[in-house]
């Protein structure tokens, strides 16, 4: 299934980052499945996967959550709030539980994967934990990535969060120990009638300065 080059564009120049919510406009059960489906459907390298994806639905958790990321809005107004996190390293077990899936998804077994598990397995030991660690954090992106621009798809608006406490919210969320720390966070509902920066032109490069042709 596919659509138009049009409609493509057309959502992508809709999206903006959404600096104020309509706090009373929830987004709808079956259009927040599918949001939540295409996190699923994210690629990652090897396809690993080396994240998990936490809906924040407690308004008390929320609004704590709010004074850690320099009390911004979205936070609390959105619809729905998504904490995007990393695994703070890739070991064996991780390795193993990716592959296991496989061979029950592709009906293959673990003699014929074995050289992809090599494989892995000796990129994952040529790094340091620090690296291991980044190279997660690199891969979450990717999901945030999608899942923007999945929203826009469907006409959900949505706004990424740096300006996080990653210390705080894994705190509050409790992600210590667990082997998974926060990395982003997304807001996703409907905009506010009154956001200004829903109709600021958008600012970007001419696309020469920023695409090559070789």
């Amino acid at each position: 299934m596919t659509i138009s080059p049009d409609a493509l564009l057309a959502a992508l120049s809709w999206r903006y980052a959404t600096k104020k919510f309509d706090s009373s406009r929830k987004i709808p059960a079956e259009t927040w499945n599918a949001i939540e489906e295409s996190l699923v459907l994210t690629p990652s390298s090897f396809g690993l996967q080396p994240w998990k994806f936490i809906v924040v639905e407690n308004p008390g958790i929320r609004a704590n959550l709010c004074l850690e990321s320099w009390q911004q809005p979205q936070v609390t107004d959105a619809s729905h709030l998504v904490v995007l996190t990393a695994r703070t390293d890739l070991n064996t077990a991780d390795i193993d539980a990716w592959i296991n899936r496989m061979i029950e998804v592709q009906g293959s077994s673990l003699e014929a994967v074995a050289p992809l598990k090599g494989m892995i397995e000796g990129f994952a030991q040529s790094m340091s934990h620090e690296s291991r660690h980044a190279w997660n954090v690199r891969q979450v992106y990717i999901a945030l990535g999608q899942l923007m621009a999945s929203a826009a798809l469907v006409g959900v608006d949505s706004c990424p969060l740096e300006g996080i406490s990653a210390t705080a919210y894994d705190r509050l969320l409790g992600l210590e120990g667990t082997g998974y720390g926060t990395v982003v966070a997304c807001a996703l509902g409907y905009r506010a009638a009154d956001d200004k920066y829903a109709v600021a032109p958008k600012a970007r490069f001419d696309r020469s300065r920023v695409i090559a042709h070789l």
